[in-house]
């Protein structure tokens, strides 16, 4: 459902989602912490219960480093937290903490939500923040991952940044 009050808002500059990006990038890394944490406990308790057989590595941390296998899952595990952490804001509102604090929003340009599917495409094209880029050579202020989704960041009032009439909040 669009929401029609957010659809005429200006699009967003590079700078402006650079400042975001700093404060989000704070945020990544407490989630990326806690997932890993969470991620080494459930290796930790896997091992003690013998579940996973340590072999020849006297330490668990050794043996989560060494083994390819265990270490691509618990990097997995970690990517796909810091990614949900995204897709979830990004679908639910359309604003990180840190693009509130910008007074940023993702949305369609009818000012519809993005759904899961379109936040976590959206997460891919951006290319770890590189997508960004493409604002400086493109006029009409779209990143990559703007184009791609059919989407845009805009630069809400400071009544619109309250989130009062929004979608699920």
């Amino acid at each position: 459902m669009p929401n029609s009050e957010h659809a005429n808002f200006p699009r967003a500059g590079f700078f402006r989602r650079c400042g975001a990006i700093v404060y989000d990038l704070l945020l990544a890394v407490a989630v990326y912490m806690i997932a890993g944490a969470i991620g080494f406990g459930v290796f930790t308790a896997l091992t003690s219960y013998g579940v996973i057989n340590m072999g020849n590595y006297e330490h668990v941390s050794d043996l989560l480093n060494g083994n390819s296998l265990y270490k691509g899952i618990y990097q997995f595990w970690i990517s796909l937290c810091v990614g949900l952490f995204y897709i979830s804001f990004w679908s639910y509102g359309g604003q990180t903490l840190g693009m509130r604090a910008w007074k940023l929003k993702i949305q369609h340009p009818n000012g519809q939500s993005l759904s899961m599917i379109t936040a976590g495409a959206r997460l891919v094209w951006s290319l770890l923040g590189i997508g960004n880029l493409w604002i400086l050579i493109n006029g009409d202020k779209l990143a990559l991952q703007d184009m791609m989704t059919r989407s845009e960041v805009v630069v809400l009032s400071k009544e619109a940044n309250q989130m009062r009439n929004w979608r699920g909040v």
